[in-house]
């Protein structure tokens, strides 16, 4: 296909009418449902579109080259797959039969230049106090998970959190499909792969996670844990591997902490419960949890995880940063010592 300018014209054309969203740093992600039923997500929240696409066949062909940038390929083994566009924009393409509107993309869209911190404290999103407070942590080689939901900016700030680390560390990440833009002196970058139709080339975040390991990283930042990669994510955490960052989907630290329990269970290593509950506790230090409210993301609560010793009751955090009942209004304040 040529270059990346190559690909991004054709993709630019293959979308039409909708290029004028792809254009727009103020939408954060385009929705085709189909090529009549198409929605963005922008400064007035979730809208539907008067724009449309040709046909059906013009969106196949979208779907098509957007895979082929990624180097996957649109084929009936693969009914729901993951890439991203020359512009960096993650994509996730679910086709029928699965789709039973036929071809679903959704184009999740990020800033051209990454956010800073005066950015989120200019938002209101972040105080300089707990900027503060998490640089100490980050540069104390503390493990950190950053939970919220879909859209929520976990992400941007898993990457603001990385470039706090020293220029000289090696920065290893790994992702479904790469987001993070770290712009670091010194980052290599993994990205999971499907197996082509014969089984062929694929590898795992798992894979990927393992080989990281013998590749004498400073730190590891993993995406998105998703499955059984969090128990090797926790165990590397607790052996010689602090100061790794990590999302998860979770409405609160305590179910961030829930979510990483499942997910540890989900590996095909037969661990006890308690001593996957242990190994989490002593792995993850703090829990950062954003939330989206009225179009805004915001940091809404940083809590540490208890120390050892609860692992037979469950799990128990202690703020640190709390926001007032006011919601994403309310200011980012400290709450406990740390």
């Amino acid at each position: 296909m040529g270059s990346e300018a190559a690909y991004d014209a054709l993709v630019r054309h293959l979308m039409g009418p909708l290029v004028a969203y792809y254009d727009d740093p103020s939408i954060s992600e385009i929705m085709i449902n189909g090529p009549d039923d198409i929605f963005v997500d922008g400064r007035n929240g979730i809208e539907r579109t008067e724009h449309r696409m040709r046909d059906p066949a013009a969106l196949r062909a979208l779907a098509r080259v957007i895979l082929q940038y990624s180097g996957k390929r649109l084929t009936p083994e693969n009914l729901s797959l993951e890439a991203r566009m020359p512009n960096r924009s993650r994509v996730h393409i679910v086709q029928d039969p699965a789709a039973r509107a036929g071809i679903t993309i959704a184009i999740r869209q990020f800033a051209r230049q990454p956010p800073t911190l005066q950015d989120l404290i200019d938002s209101g999103s972040l105080s300089e106090a707990a900027i503060d407070y998490l640089r100490a942590q980050v540069l104390g080689h503390r493990n950190i998970i950053i939970s919220g939901g879909t859209g929520t900016g976990k992400t941007t700030l898993l990457g603001l959190l990385a470039r706090m680390m020293k220029p000289e560390e090696r920065i290893i990440t790994i992702e479904d499909v790469a987001e993070l833009d770290l712009r670091m002196p010194h980052v290599v970058q993994l990205e999971a792969q499907m197996p082509d139709a014969k089984g062929r080339g694929g590898v795992t975040i798992r894979d990927l996670f393992r080989a990281t390991l013998r590749m004498r990283p400073d730190r590891i930042l993993v995406g998105e844990c998703r499955g059984g990669e969090a128990l090797d994510m926790i165990q590397a955490m607790n052996s010689g591997h602090a100061g790794s960052l990590s999302t998860v989907h979770a409405d609160d630290p305590m179910r961030a902490l829930s979510r990483l329990e499942t997910l540890c269970l989900m590996s095909d290593v037969d661990v006890p419960l308690i001593a996957v509950r242990r190994q989490i506790i002593e792995a993850i230090d703090l829990i950062v949890q954003v939330r989206r409210k009225d179009g805004r993301r915001v940091v809404v609560e940083i809590a540490e995880v208890a120390g050892a010793g609860a692992e037979a009751a469950g799990y128990a955090t202690l703020p640190i940063f709390q926001r007032g009942t006011g919601g994403p209004e309310s200011p980012l304040e400290r709450v406990a010592a740390a």
